[in-house]
């Protein structure tokens, strides 16, 4: 009967809906992957033995290369999403639509170009230019999540809702945004343990708001 109760449980059902999303086990792999960096940096400052921070360093790196293998072809949706924005002209809002594009287009290209270093990052085929298409990926992700909060400002301050509310998504996109404009995109040398606690913090905000969407 014990068991019983546990398999048919509301939040197991709950769980399969999450992890049945690629969305779902993408946030969860992400949290894992940026943890998994943290506490590898953790390690090493504390001088740990080698052997111990090795599993953590691998988890980051192979959890790393699932994910862009999980985003390949998914850069079309965003496309897709931008030219639906761009022609709904009896959108409410103008300004709202023209933040649309700019994230749909920064998300679709951040995806291109992350696609294109995938067989370099897999061993399949090294490219001399990976390493800059990389940072270019970076860039256009950054001002896709710059648009998003942008959107998500906008919308707080005319007061569009009757309570104002920072999606979890945008309170994700934030956090990222900092990350990203500090250590990927050059203007700043932020260690492993930063960028580590800082991703698990936006994951684990991308995770509650994706385990919401999915109830």
């Amino acid at each position: 009967m014990t068991a019983d109760a546990l398999i048919y449980h509301p939040t197991v059902s709950h769980y399969l809906r999450f992890v049945a999303t690629t969305v779902g086990r993408d946030k969860l792999l992400r949290t894992l992957q940026y943890f998994s960096r943290f506490y590898a940096w953790y390690l090493f400052r504390t001088n740990s033995p080698p052997r111990l921070i090795a599993p953590f360093e691998a988890i980051n790196k192979q959890f790393a290369l699932t994910r862009k293998a999980l985003r390949l072809g998914k850069n079309v949706e965003h496309f897709k999403a931008a030219a639906s924005a761009m022609d709904d002209t009896k959108a409410k809002d103008e300004f709202l639509r023209y933040c649309a594009i700019g994230r749909q287009l920064g998300y679709a290209m951040y995806l291109t170009l992350d696609m294109a270093t995938y067989v370099d990052t897999a061993g399949i085929w090294k490219l001399g230019s990976a390493k800059r298409l990389q940072k270019e990926a970076y860039r256009a992700w950054f001002v896709g999540l710059m648009f998003n909060a942008i959107a998500g400002a906008y919308t707080l301050w005319g007061l569009r809702q009757s309570e104002a509310e920072i999606d979890k998504a945008d309170g994700e996109g934030v956090v990222e945004s900092k990350k990203l404009e500090s250590s990927a995109l050059g203007y700043a040398n932020l260690d492993d343990g930063i960028v580590g606690l800082a991703g698990t913090v936006s994951s684990l905000i991308g995770v509650w708001g994706t385990w919401k969407r999915t109830a």
